[in-house]
């Protein structure tokens, strides 16, 4: 997926970063995420990046861990960079992240100003920063299943506009939208390339589509 000019170059991604956990939502590298910020902790992350590299780890609490205060997090995240960023008249921060790289926690050290921060290894996904190549998911499937699962869920779509998108911004942008359980958001994360992406996207979606077919039949 093409790169801003402005994005961060992998050797200059930071040596320690503040997370965001945040369980169901997804960053991909070349994604773009809205976020609503209003939490006080995170209102002070924000103001933090914005003075300073503009970097913030986006990262899922594990399973039963949602309501915790502090809760145990997955060890595989992404990084974005704010983009774009608005101040509310009610104090909040509307940002923009795009995604980068992805990383492994290190380890966690001490939280600054209330949020947490952690040491990222970048390195085991430097191929985030490459371009993927065209023509290596099963397209004619995915688009398939994704017709069927839009037509379930009343989704309207621009089917012209998803023929036309190459095949990296189409994976990505699916699987940050798409309403999956947090564990299956993760598995698209966790996915090596561009190529199991696709068949974890085009899996999720088919069993998606059996289980409302399978409701509404006991119905």
């Amino acid at each position: 997926m093409s790169r801003s000019k402005f994005d961060t170059a992998f050797e200059q991604l930071p040596g320690t970063t503040p997370i965001f956990p945040l369980s169901g939502v997804l960053l991909l590298p070349g994604g773009k995420l809205p976020l609503n910020i209003f939490e006080p902790r995170y209102l002070a992350m924000t103001r933090d990046a914005l003075a300073g590299e503009r970097i913030i780890g986006m990262v899922q609490p594990l399973e039963g861990q949602g309501e915790a205060s502090v809760p145990e997090v997955y060890s595989l995240g992404c990084a974005g960079r704010i983009v774009s960023f608005a101040e509310t008249d009610d104090g909040r921060y509307e940002i923009t992240l795009a995604g980068l790289c992805r990383f492994d926690i290190v380890r966690e050290i001490d939280p600054v100003n209330g949020y947490r921060r952690v040491i990222p290894n970048f390195e085991p996904y430097r191929a985030d920063y490459e371009d993927a190549p065209g023509g290596v998911i099963e397209r004619k499937r995915l688009v398939e299943a994704l017709r069927q699962y839009f037509k379930l869920q009343n989704i309207d779509a621009d089917w012209k506009a998803i023929q036309s998108t190459p095949d990296e911004r189409l994976v990505t942008t699916l699987a940050m939208v798409c309403p999956f359980e947090p564990s299956e958001k993760q598995a698209l994360l966790e996915s090596p390339n561009l190529l199991e992406r696709g068949r974890v996207m085009t899996a999720l979606l088919e069993m998606a589509i059996l289980g409302t077919k399978g409701g509404e039949a006991r119905h």
